[in-house]
Formats: structure tokens, sequence, C-alpha cells
């Protein structure tokens, strides 16, 4: 039999007990923040009808989803000379999640009898996008939603941003907070006579940063905007100064413009909670920030780091009515979503990462033979009952190994009980960093490695 070459698909990845170790340290802090907050923890399948992810997320999310193939003969009575587009929903039903809001909304609307309204949810779960892998873009990788619906006051966009502030405070990441509102985005089209084309101006101007304003404007002509239309986004291109100026701005070119205004208004009570509030982060209004996903509405969230160039590493927004689309209209929510892979190439790029996170054991006690195993055994039982993190080593092998056994494991402390130990109760502890050594009692052991 032929060897298989060991590999994994390209955009997916294999973590080691270190890498594991940091990125639950990411998840555990942003858990606690959303515990903190009082959202309540809820998981959905890997897998989604296609009926429920497709058109969620605009013409380019669709071609992003992971489709997968019906089981059986899935081939029988397929015309394969048809459209993909016209065979696909034939032999495929199932796909791998796009993100966890729209299943969050199926979940909302199927379990709307179990659930208490303001609902408010965390999930932390994978994500499959069929995207081309680069540094920061995975085609499996974890998002930390949390989710308010069942509200439309603007208080729950102020926790958000409350939210991101301790989170990336918490990791000692320092990031700036961008928000715009869709209303005002629909104002613009709006206000240069194409409010038809409000999707495909949001799509052009979420890829600014990646395109520049060259870039977006041959976009919005490929989509059918005039020259007049492309050059009326000057102005809006061109707002400088600092949010209150730019608001000021809106207002007066959103004169005759209402979903506009509405939009203005709502930055404007937006940043005034902001204000009061006392954001630790820079905040600032970013009027050609998009986010290409077609159920927000009101307020867009997206989380720059300062100190790393890398894409977002937290994004979110107000969708006002995506439990409609199953049935349950009429329903706001807001929510946000931390990118634990981005954050985790951030920490490691910035080394941020807490330096213990290495010591999965606190001690190892060397074995010397079958009577002092069982002596180590009765000791490491009492440490692990504190919750030290304790490995008793499981041969008597020469010294030199099992000391080397320990360094690999990068354990701060090697613990040794032979004759003389066993005899008077005590434990000979060697600090590893230092090369000093104590004898301490099982009551001073424990009080030393707690």
């Amino acid at each position: 039999m032929a060897n298989v070459k060991c590999s994994i698909p390209k955009g997916t990845r294999d973590f080691l007990p270190l890498e594991m170790a940091r990125r639950n340290y990411i998840f555990d802090t942003i858990r606690s923040v959303f515990r903190a907050f009082a959202f309540e923890p809820i998981e959905t399948p890997s897998l989604e009808n296609l009926s429920t992810l497709m058109g969620k997320y605009g013409e380019e999310g669709d071609k992003l989803l992971f489709k997968v193939l019906n089981s059986g003969d899935f081939m029988e009575g397929v015309d394969f000379h048809q459209d993909y587009h016209k065979v696909a929903p034939q032999i495929c039903d199932r796909g791998l999640r796009y993100d966890l809001t729209v299943p969050f909304a199926r979940f909302v609307v199927q379990h709307r009898d179990q659930l208490a309204f303001p609902f408010r949810r965390y999930q932390l779960q994978p994500v499959w996008r069929a995207d081309r892998p680069q540094k920061g873009r995975y085609r499996e990788f974890y998002q930390c939603d949390a989710d308010m619906i069942g509200s439309t006051s603007l208080l729950n966009e102020l926790e958000l941003v409350q939210m991101i502030d301790m989170v990336f405070t918490k990791l000692g990441i320092n990031v700036c907070v961008k928000i715009n509102n869709r209303k005002v985005l629909a104002g613009i089209a709006e206000m240069i006579g194409a409010p038809e084309k409000i999707v495909d101006i949001t799509v052009a101007i979420d890829k600014l940063d990646k395109i520049g304003l060259d870039g977006v404007c041959a976009e919005l002509s490929e989509r059918g905007l005039t020259d007049v239309q492309i050059q009326a986004l000057g102005p809006v291109f061109a707002l400088s100064g600092d949010t209150g100026t730019k608001l000021a701005a809106l207002d007066g070119m959103f004169a005759n413009v209402e979903v506009g205004k509405k939009g203005a208004a709502e930055l404007n009570e937006l940043f005034s909670l902001i204000a009061a509030a006392g954001i630790s982060n820079r905040v600032e209004l970013d009027l050609t920030l998009a986010r290409g996903l077609n159920y927000y509405t009101g307020a867009i969230f997206e989380v720059k780091a300062l100190d790393v160039q890398i894409g977002s590493i937290c994004g979110g927004g107000r969708y006002d009515n995506l439990t409609g689309i199953f049935g349950m209209p009429d329903v706001s929510g807001v929510g946000i979503s931390f990118g634990a892979d981005r954050i985790y190439d951030v920490l490691t790029e910035l080394d941020r990462f807490p330096a213990d996170l290495a010591h999965s054991a606190r001690v190892m006690f060397i074995n010397f033979g079958p009577a002092e195993q069982a002596a180590c055994v009765a000791i490491a039982a009492r440490l692990r009952a504190q919750s030290i993190a304790t490995l008793v080593y499981p041969d008597a092998a020469k010294m030199k190994k099992q000391m080397d056994y320990a360094n690999r494991r990068a354990v701060p402390f090697v613990a040794f009980v032979g004759e003389s130990e066993m005899r008077d109760g005590t434990v000979t502890l060697k600090d590893m960093a230092t090369g000093s050594q104590e004898t301490l009692t099982i009551a001073q052991l424990i009080e030393k490695l707690r």
C-alpha cells in the first residue's frame, strides 16, 4: 500500500498544545466579558440547510459558501449540462455555516417560545468560507459572537462598544473602533440619485482599504453608476475632522433625505452615549465603512488593531428584520463578532501572550521506582485536589531522560521523593528556572505551588 502524504486542506490548520493554550486564553477572555454583560451561551450545528444560508450574504458571500453534496446517488436524474447555479441545488441541500448570525436568526425563530426577549446570546464556534487563503484569512476559523435581539434601544450598541473596549484592554491590544450607519449609506445613495444601487455602492465602498479610491470608482462604474453619480460621492469621501464635524456636515447633506437624517440622528445619539461611558480605546466615525453583508440596517462596527497591519479583528452591526425571512418579522437585533484567529496573529506579532501559558503542568514528580512512585501518586492526588496541574513521570527511566522531558514540557518545578523524603514526609522541589532546591512539607509544597 502506497504511503499517503500527510497534509491538510489549504486555509485550515492544526494547533499544537501551546497554540491551543493561547487560543483558549483568547476564548476565555472574550467569554468572561460576554458573561460580565449577562449574555447566555448557545450552539448551532456546523451544517445548515442551504435555504437558510443562501441569499443572506450578498452575491459574493453566496460564492464563498461551502456546499455539501447530498448523500446517496446524488447524480441520478441531474442534467449536468445546465448552468451550475441550477445544478447545485439539485445535488446539495446543505452547507457549512458562513457565519454565526444567520444561523442565530434561524435559532431564534425556531426556539422563540423558549426564549425571554430581549434575548442576549453569545456563541464561540468555527465557520467556513471558500476564500483564498492568505495572512489573516482562513477557510476555517472561529468567530466569537454576541447579539441582543428584540430591542431597538441604542443602549445595546453602546454595550457592544463597551465590550469591545473591555476585551481588547484585557488582551493588551490598542484598537480603533470604527462606526457608521447603513441608513447614512442609504441616504448617500438617495442623495446621488441611485437609491436602487445601495447594495452595489456598499459592496464597492467596503473594498476601499483593499483597492483604494480609484479602484472603488472603477467598480462603481462597472456596477452601473454614472460618472456624475460617482463624482457626487466625492464630498463624502473628502469629509474630514472629528466626529462632531462630520456629523454636522451630514446634517447639511441630508436636509431633504429622510433615511439619511435618521441614520445621522442615530449616530449622534450613539456617540453621545459613548462619550458619557468613558471608552478607553479610540472610537471614530468612518463614513466609508460599509460592511458588505446585506442584512445590516443600522449601526455598523469594525475594529482595527493600531500596532499591526492586518484586516479587521472584530465587526458587527444592527439588523432590523433578519428573522423575518424565517417567518418572524419586525424583530430587531444587533451584534458583534470577534475574529479569534486574527486576534491570535496580532497577539503573536506583539508578543503579548502571558508567558505562563506554556506551562501546562506546574510540577512534575521524578519516578525512582515502585515504592517512590506510590508515594508520588498520593502526593500528586493532593496537589490536583487543590487545582495544581501535576505530572508523575510514568516510568522509572534515567534521570536525564526525565529531566529532559520536564524541560521540553516547560514544567517550572520538578519534585523528588526518595527514601529520605518518604521517611520524613517531605518533598524536595527544584525550581527549573533558577536551579535552586528546597525541602518542603506537603502543606508547604501546596502553598508554594498554589
